[in-house]
């Protein structure tokens, strides 16, 4: 069946936040920045996570700029969007540029996903995969402007998070970027044609799953009118047809989080599970809202489905305890990849 993904309080579990992990519904939790204050203690709540339930996935939202959720013992990762631009201000050819580019990319993803296994984390939820165009919520998120520096820069990225054992999740299909509302607290609608949007933002996506290096997708809450009438976190057209027929994925489809505006649409929040959960997303996130939570465990009617349990399982750290951030730091890697962020 799908599962859930939910969020706990505070910088160590309560009780009710015990009780929640344990339910069998409940297959996934995400950290946000109030789950943080020192290396030490978050690698001890995690540790106190796993104790509960050995196999819940445990993510984060830690892509670097704007978007990381710690910071003090942690690497500043840049945004993505400054790395092909500081490139450009080394090199006069676009070749040249490209290849420096695709170098820190790749020493990025490394460090960003290294240091977030080192604290006992499975996944961030990255790369954005989105066309850096009009969004308020993208903006420098995303690599770039044209799609194939995008894809080329991605799978750079990519390879650096594989290299640190962490598998990667593309956001946020099909392309988020040339819509201006942000969906946390609108319903955004993008009114380009079909046919543009299979041609700019959607080719990133295909190329990367062409290159068999994509393990997740997380969808956009947009509409997109001329395609479909349903945000895609609850359309069967855009998941089923497009995602995984048209474009064969066959990896995890993580719904973005059903406590966003860009959700409410569907209901309450055992309605928008069971619309995401019918749409065909493996795992449903429900963040920032207790109440909410407990009424989509509690109530929400999900399908069953094995294959969508592996999927999930599938994403979790092997050996996740190999490196602690101490023993991280004693790493060539790591430390050639300081080398990289302080130059």
């Amino acid at each position: 069946m799908s599962s859930l993904m939910i969020d706990v309080q505070g910088t160590s579990l309560n009780e009710e936040d015990k009780e929640l992990i344990r339910h069998p519904n409940v297959a996934g939790l995400i950290l946000f920045t109030r789950n943080f204050e020192s290396v030490e203690q978050l690698t001890e709540l995690n540790i106190q996570i796993k104790s509960h339930n050995p196999n819940i996935l445990i993510a984060v939202d830690h892509e670097g700029g704007r978007v990381q959720r710690f910071r003090d013992g942690f690497s500043k990762i840049p945004a993505m969007g400054s790395i092909y631009k500081y490139a450009a201000q080394h090199f006069n050819t676009a070749e040249e540029t490209l290849a420096l580019a695709k170098k820190i990319s790749l020493h990025m993803g490394y460090l960003m996903a290294a240091e977030v296994r080192a604290v006992g984390i499975d996944i961030s939820f990255a790369p954005v995969l989105d066309v850096d165009n009009i969004s308020d919520v993208i903006l420098d998120r995303g690599f770039h402007r044209q799609p194939e520096i995008v894809t080329d820069l991605a799978l750079s990225f990519i390879e650096g998070m594989n290299k640190a054992g962490m598998k990667a999740t593309g956001k946020h299909f099909p392309g988020h970027g040339s819509v201006k509302e942000d969906s946390h607290i609108a319903m955004p609608n993008d009114t380009r044609k079909k046919a543009d949007i299979f041609a700019n933002d959607m080719q990133v996506f295909k190329d990367i799953i062409t290159s068999g290096k994509l393990d997740a997708i997380m969808p956009a809450h947009v509409i997109y009118p001329d395609v479909d009438a349903l945000p895609v976190g609850f359309s069967k057209y855009w998941l089923q047809q497009v995602l995984r027929q048209e474009l064969g994925f066959e990896g995890v489809i993580f719904s973005d989080d059903l406590s966003m505006q860009g959700a409410t649409s569907a209901g309450s929040y055992a309605e928008r599970c069971e619309a995401a959960d019918k749409a065909g997303c493996d795992m449903l996130l429900v963040c920032n809202d207790r109440v909410g939570q407990i009424q989509a465990i509690e109530q929400a009617k999900l399908t069953s489905c094995e294959q969508s349990n592996k999927r999930v399982q599938s994403m979790l750290s092997k050996n996740a305890n190999e490196l602690s951030m101490v023993k991280l730091q004693q790493q060539p890697l790591w430390q050639n990849c300081q080398r990289f962020l302080n130059s």
